[in-house]
């Protein structure tokens, strides 16, 4: 047992150990194990279908007009041709071809907007609902479930991330028990880094006894809420490295053809990873893809068919084997970025940031799939019917999994805030 977890994310145990204690005081960059502590249940949730969420985030801008909303004919197209897909009517880029076929279970979204072409301002937003501010850091939507509906998993973080960067919201202003669990690449983090021959179970226990005595009578003279997460953490982390749970993470329990179907890239594993996740009751996993900043040589098969082709293998291969557990109908998966691409192409043969339009996917459970929601203008570049900002876009995923989107929340500057902000949940999607 004590190899798996090192093999996670290639952290050793006491790696582990130190950065959820480092998290629990509030001074780690990155929260290591926080989202293992106990959370206080939140308000009864509503009518909802989606137990969990799988959150597929496309880094740096995914060209809408390459991926889920071709224009064929138009001059903005580019070299990317479009397909037809399963349901008559809707069409994909040609480097799409699996969800092509699955269109039956999609909802696309063509018509989402913003104001900023900044990168992180962009992703800030989609994740949380509301725009950065220098007093105050929002959670993202894992945190806010655990929030609103109280822990569900005894053992497991609530909501793991996979691949995501240092910018990433996190747990925002929540108590840092809500913290998400970071994994790096899956291929690597599992790779055998195994703990020193050195550090038998006897040894770690008395290293464990050791710090207590220590800690003691710290905890005594400062008996504050962060100073009991720090042994709060402690505790837990010991649990986890002892419980069976832990083969969640280990892709090795995957035949290789399985795993062959995903992709061995970073994001192929990460997505079969979420899955193993969300049979182990892992209620939100987040995968991040990068890449998607393609300011150049955007039709070299480097960049837009290699990139689309990952997205398009993961996310088919993803929704077949949910469909294939049971799982697709409580599970709902959503394919998002925080911007698109400019309809003209420029002289390096890419496309620049473009925040008027762009286009996101959900699937799943609470969503009616074989439609398409918005439209853009005939050569995409700004919204030409039902436009749709990031908060809406949270709000129609708060509603499919039943969240109370009224409950107010206080930060501890004592400013409210609500999971989608003031976000409208797009009903024509949701079943």
């Amino acid at each position: 047992m004590r190899e798996l977890v090192s093999r996670m994310d290639a952290m050793t145990r006491r790696h582990m150990l130190v950065g959820a204690a480092r998290t629990a005081l509030g001074v780690g960059l990155l929260p290591s194990i926080g989202g293992l502590a106990a959370a206080a249940p939140g308000s009864t949730p509503a009518a909802g279908k989606a137990k969990r969420l799988i959150y597929l985030y496309m880094a740096g801008g995914m060209s809408h007009l390459d991926t889920f909303d071709p224009k064929p004919g138009a001059e903005s197209q580019g070299q990317t041709g479009a397909i037809k897909t399963s349901v008559p009517g809707i069409q994909l880029g040609e480097f799409l071809p699996t969800l092509a076929r699955q269109i039956n279970r999609l909802a696309i979204v063509r018509s989402l907007t913003t104001q900023t072409a900044d990168h992180e301002q962009g992703e800030y937003l989609m994740r949380t609902s509301y725009e950065q501010i220098a007093t105050e850091r929002h959670p993202s939507l894992g945190p806010w479930i655990q929030r609103l509906r109280g822990r569900h998993n005894k053992t497991l973080p609530d909501t793991v991330l996979i691949g995501a960067s240092p910018r990433h919201p996190s747990a925002g202003f929540l108590d840092p028990t809500f913290s998400p669990l970071p994994i790096g690449d899956p291929n690597k983090g599992l790779e055998n880094t195994a703990s020193p021959a050195y550090l038998t179970d006897q040894s770690f226990a008395k290293r464990m006894e050791l710090i207590n005595t220590f800690d003691k009578r710290f905890r005594t003279k400062y008996p504050v809420k962060a100073v009991q997460s720090y042994t709060d953490f402690y505790d837990q982390a010991t649990d986890l490295l002892s419980s069976g749970e832990l083969k969640a993470f280990d892709l090795r329990e995957e035949k290789d053809g399985d795993r062959d179907r995903y992709g061995r890239d970073s994001f192929g594993q990460g997505c079969m990873l979420a899955r193993r996740l969300i049979e182990h009751e892992v209620r939100c996993v987040d995968v991040t893809l990068g890449g998607w900043d393609m300011h150049n040589s955007l039709w070299d098969y480097k960049t837009m068919p290699a990139r689309a082709g990952l997205l398009d293998q993961a996310v088919g291969a993803l929704l077949d084997d949910l469909a294939a557990k049971g799982l697709l109908d409580e599970t709902l998966v959503v394919v998002a970025t925080e911007f698109g691409r400019s309809p003209q192409v420029n002289y390096t043969g890419g496309r620049d940031h473009h925040p008027a339009v762009f286009s996101a996917v959900l699937a799943g459970a609470g969503i009616k799939g074989g439609q398409v929601y918005g439209k853009s203008d005939a050569d995409g570049h700004g919204v030409d019917e039902d436009g749709v900002d990031p908060a809406d876009l949270n709000a129609t995923i708060a509603e499919a999994m039943g969240l109370p989107r009224d409950e107010v929340v206080m930060s501890p500057t004592l400013r409210p805030f609500q999971v989608a902000h003031d976000g409208k949940p797009i009903t024509k999607l949701l079943t």
